[in-house]
């Protein structure tokens, strides 16, 4: 599933994968704070969310529950695709040779960075 998501639908659905099932109330409350959203914002970016797949919802006693049908992992993966894609064209050296530019690398950062290549099977040397 190729679902793109806007900054807001990111808040929305990270509180549900976080915290789901969650009724609209239950939402509202949570992201009020953080965002001033209202109840009926809260249904509009739920209605929104379902027409794409990345939520579901079940009817039950007083309130509909919302859990989120969009895994997190297939999310960030998209989003990390798009992002590549579109500012760097698909490349992911350009794309690290700019964060390497723009702050130094710390060794928990070599670290981290080399043992993802280990696990992909690349050669950190």
């Amino acid at each position: 599933m190729n679902t793109e998501l806007s900054n807001s639908e990111w808040k929305l659905m990270r509180r549900l994968w976080d915290h789901s099932p969650s009724t609209i109330t239950e939402l509202t409350a949570a992201l009020r704070e953080e965002t001033g959203w209202s109840k009926h914002t809260i249904i509009t970016m739920l209605s929104r969310l379902e027409a794409k797949g990345a939520v579901r919802h079940q009817e039950g006693g007083r309130a509909k529950r919302y859990f989120p049908a969009l895994r997190r992992e297939d999310a960030v993966q998209n989003e990390t695709e798009s992002f590549l894609s579109k500012v760097y064209g698909g490349s992911l050296g350009l794309m690290m040779s700019a964060m390497v530019e723009s702050r130094r690398l710390t060794e928990a950062d070599i670290a981290e960075l080399s043992a993802i290549l280990d696990k992909a099977g690349g050669e950190n040397t």
